[in-house]
């Protein structure tokens, strides 16, 4: 049976794995080793650190590695079904090196790079996880709302009203209850904007799910900027299970992550024309040197083709002159952009 991009999603328990692993790291805050390598590619990944020259404390580092690396070999470990990628990342804290480790069941790009801290943007490109997002379930009486960041839940806010379902006898008419009641879901509905407002600065997705058809008028409720953040979720109410209220969280996270992809792509398209950018290795080295790549954009399997080792000096590059970078796994973008084998650049200025 052919894979749906749904089969191919994380499953929530590693994802929350990972998520702590993340939230883990970034209390790190010192130079740092990180490796990422496929399962099985453990003794090319010793010989790539081996001949590399860093300085003493970072060659320290990298010894350790080895040795973990060659513990894995024996005994890999993953917080998924399987491993395909290992990922260890290495620091001195204290005059002691300090590892810190995960196998997980994704393909991630191969990664050896030296930097301020940890490198994890691989973790958030490929398996969209440490995002900030915002949850909204509503029914027309109650609402909550959660601001999500990674596997945990930073803020929290519940709203409700007293609304009678149906009219009773007696007292005022049918039609006149019913805008009153109406009037009063309108009233409700500002309010849950209103706080949605101020509980959003930095969030990248705001869910927004519920019975019935309330979640769809309360889309009208909120401003434009709001609403381009806003995606609709099916199947999606109070007694919703954690783990499908994660399923559903990654699942979105990958749609976002395809369309904010295809977004640099088209970028790259528009920059051709005005000279912005640049598509051959030599080229692009040369510009990362000199400080003028504003987006490198790389193949996540690079590490398969024979300029593996150029790239990956690239991307320790590209990290040290603040200039971003994007990997690209989609296959139709893959073939489009013919980048196996190079990477493409956005340029911050024209080069000669």
């Amino acid at each position: 049976m052919k894979k749906t991009p749904e089969h191919s999603i994380i499953e929530p328990s590693e994802w929350l794995s990972l998520n702590q692993f993340i939230h883990d790291l970034k209390h790190v805050d010192s130079q740092c080793i990180s490796v990422y390598y496929p399962y099985g590619k453990g003794k090319e990944t010793i010989s790539l650190l081996q001949k590399t020259h860093r300085n003493k404390q970072l060659e320290k580092v990298e010894l350790e590695i080895e040795k973990r690396i060659t513990h894995l070999k024996r005994n890999p470990t993953s917080v998924g079904k399987f491993t395909k990628t290992l990922c260890i990342f290495g620091w001195i804290k204290n005059g002691k090196v300090i590892t810190k480790e995960i196998g997980i069941s994704k393909k991630l790009p191969f990664i050896y790079m030296a930097s301020k801290k940890p490198y994890i943007k691989p973790f958030r490109d490929i398996l969209k996880a440490n995002y900030n997002v915002i949850l909204v379930t509503l029914d027309q009486k109650s609402a909550k709302i959660q601001k999500i960041h990674g596997d945990k839940i930073v803020q929290e806010a519940s709203l409700g009203i007293d609304l009678r379902g149906r009219h009773r006898k007696g007292g005022q008419s049918q039609g006149r209850f019913q805008r009153a009641r109406k009037m009063k879901i309108h009233v409700f509905f500002k309010k849950v904007a209103d706080k949605l407002r101020t509980m959003d600065s930095d969030s990248e997705l705001i869910l927004v799910g519920g019975t019935g058809s309330a979640k769809d008028n309360f889309l009208g409720m909120i401003d434009s900027r709001l609403q381009e953040k806003c995606r609709m979720v099916d199947e999606l109410s109070f007694s919703t299970s954690q783990k499908d209220v994660h399923r559903k969280i990654i699942s979105n996270l990958y749609q976002h992550r395809r369309k904010h992809v295809a977004r640099i792509i088209s970028k790259y398209d528009e920059l051709v024309k005005e000279g912005l950018t640049a598509k051959k290795n030599d080229v692009i080295y040369k510009a990362l040197q000199n400080a003028s790549v504003d987006t490198l954009i790389v193949s996540a399997e690079y590490h398969t083709d024979s300029q593996f080792n150029k790239i990956m000096k690239m991307l320790e590059m590209a990290k040290t002159t603040s200039a971003k970078i994007e990997f690209v796994s989609s296959p139709k973008i893959l073939e489009r952009l013919k980048i196996n084998d190079s990477v493409l650049a956005i340029l911050r200025y024209r080069t000669r």
